[in-house]
């Protein structure tokens, strides 16, 4: 059981909610210009490079896949297709949820409001948030707060929005290094990793490991 009340429970989206699914489509869109022995190590990068660009200023999320992707071509002395990078800003919007999201979603509602910080644009975002059919007290994009996930602006974006405390809000993502790492540096104490395995485990940061969201409902007495 987590043995907390929070004011809010707030979500990352893409990956833990939404089921992320770039790697696949970028295997897919750069089959016939990245060397099979070489896949794995591109798509690695491109992973990687969109860490390194959101970690500066604000920018549209279509021009993070279009950089992050030309660099990562650059650096393995591949051809970059700006119609690859499109393709895959484009397929976002399109994205639906992991099977038990919406009915666990549902039932957190019920008893908490339910708030998204999503490194998304507000042009795109609604169509994946429709998806989940769940009430959702508010919607944070990246946009509104001129600042992506992982840096601190887009939570104390949060924050000021919500007009509460690090210490009110249990804070859910399936990714460490773009939420759960910088929640507890900031005093968010509690904290759920959805493991959906695209990221390394960090149990030295606290928080309370689950593979479904439908075991939170459930750990919060619901």
């Amino acid at each position: 059981m987590i043995d907390f009340e929070p004011k809010y429970i707030s979500f990352d989206m893409h990956g833990t909610l939404i089921r992320w699914q770039i790697v696949d489509l970028t295997r897919k869109l750069l089959a016939d210009i990245v060397p099979a022995e070489q896949m794995d190590e591109v798509v690695a990068s491109f992973k990687w490079q969109r860490l390194d660009e959101v970690l500066g200023p604000w920018k549209p999320l279509t021009e993070v896949i279009h950089d992050s992707l030309r660099k990562t071509m650059e650096r393995f002395d591949l051809p970059y297709r700006k119609s690859d990078s499109q393709a895959i800003a484009d397929a976002i919007p399109t994205w639906g949820p992991y099977p038990e999201v919406p009915e666990a979603l549902r039932a957190l509602a019920s008893r908490y409001p339910l708030v998204l910080l999503t490194n998304s644009d507000n042009n795109a975002v609604m169509k994946n948030v429709e998806k989940l059919e769940a009430p959702i007290h508010a919607v944070l994009t990246a946009e509104d707060a001129q600042a992506y996930k992982p840096r601190y602006q887009a939570f104390e974006y949060m924050f000021k929005q919500l007009n509460c405390r690090p210490e009110d809000i249990l804070h859910v993502s399936g990714s460490p290094r773009y939420d759960l790492m910088v929640a507890g540096d900031l005093g968010i104490k509690n904290t759920v990793f959805v493991n959906r395995g695209y990221e390394r485990e960090t149990p030295a940061y606290g928080y309370t490991k689950i593979e479904l969201l439908s075991e939170l409902p459930p750990l919060l007495g619901i």
